[in-house]
């Protein structure tokens, strides 16, 4: 699962904070591999911009999930910052750290200034920095001047992020795992896929390319009530296209109905991997988009206003995920 960790109209910083360890605890009752955060800067409805800090929340209220950032920004960070931080993360909770990077700024111009004061950022910058950040969390080489301290020796699993074809490509070089943003960019989610398995390079840590695919989900008892659901997610698209970001807003009546057809458009441009629906639907929609892509996981960004509902609609993913498990094996005997 991946967690922007939502502050909802009419709650606080603070309820957010509370949801998202309940969420976590909640996907690791259900045998969910990760829990991921996305770091984000200057956005109102999002509370997961200390993203380290985040990570170490969610691990320490955990037992055996492995909780990582979905991701750090690293054009945001000097990779030995990145190194320490997440190497303290990884000796803290050993086994159940990831480190995703993604490249974009993850906020907008005037806060990336603020966060990066005068740095002019170049096409090779990400490569090396990602280059640095694995030296800087293998073991220390003889002799070697700049050791993260912690990090040094800790290993901890770089993947990398994106929404485009740069980072399938570099993963790909490197022999790193990778994660498609299809959560928010879908259009060339096969077409980086299929570069990434093309140019994979293997590695000692990752001998096989490894994908992760992004999933809005959204699943009720029924059709219907998921949809009505969903409508929170839609304002939320839609301010994120207009430029009108806010808090997670309850969901509305024929929310969709009340649009310009544009923005109906927009938003299922926006969506187009999203999985709504009752667990038919919901069984249905995750066994094509596994199939389509083969991906090893699906990770899934569920903003539903209602915690408690939010809780409901990953257990019915949990059971769809069960029963497309059982499916695979009565094929396969």
């Amino acid at each position: 699962m991946l967690d922007l960790v939502a502050v909802r109209e009419g709650g606080t910083v603070a309820q957010a904070l509370q949801i998202a360890l309940r969420t976590a605890q909640h996907a690791e009752s259900l045998g969910f591999a990760r829990y991921w955060l996305a770091e984000h800067h200057n956005m109102a409805g999002i509370a997961s911009s200390a993203t380290a800090v985040l990570v170490g929340h969610i691990a320490g209220g955990t037992q055996r999930i492995r909780v990582g950032s979905g991701g750090v920004m690293l054009p945001n960070h000097a990779p030995l910052v990145v190194a320490e931080a997440f190497g303290t993360l990884a000796e803290l909770y050993p086994g159940r750290i990831d480190l995703g990077l993604g490249r974009a700024p993850g906020t907008d111009p005037t806060t990336m200034r603020a966060l990066r004061r005068s740095r002019v950022e170049t096409a090779d910058d990400f490569p090396q920095d990602v280059a640095e950040l694995q030296r800087l969390l293998a073991p220390a080489e003889p002799g070697q001047r700049l050791i993260a301290m912690p990090g040094a020796g800790t290993n901890v699993p770089i993947w990398l992020l994106g929404s485009s074809l740069f980072s399938a490509q570099l993963a790909a070089e490197r022999g790193l795992p990778y994660a498609f943003a299809s959560h928010f960019a879908p259009r060339m989610l096969h077409q980086a896929i299929d570069l990434y398995r093309n140019l994979y390079r293997p590695s000692a840590a990752w001998p096989k390319p490894y994908v992760v695919i992004g999933v809005p989900l959204i699943a009720a008892p029924t059709d219907a009530e998921a949809e009505f659901l969903a409508s929170s997610t839609y304002q939320r698209v839609l301010g994120i296209l207009t430029g009108d970001r806010s808090r997670l807003l309850p969901p509305i009546e024929n929310y969709a109905a009340r649009l310009q057809p544009q923005e109906r458009a927009a938003i299922g441009d926006f969506l187009a991997a999203a999985v709504i629906g009752g667990p038919d639907t919901v069984r249905a929609g995750l066994a094509h988009l596994h199939k389509a892509t083969g991906a090893d996981e699906l990770m899934l960004v569920s903003d539903v206003y209602d915690p408690a509902l939010r809780l409901r609609s990953l257990d019915i993913a949990a059971q769809a995920h069960a029963a497309m498990a059982e499916g695979s094996e009565a094929v396969s005997a």
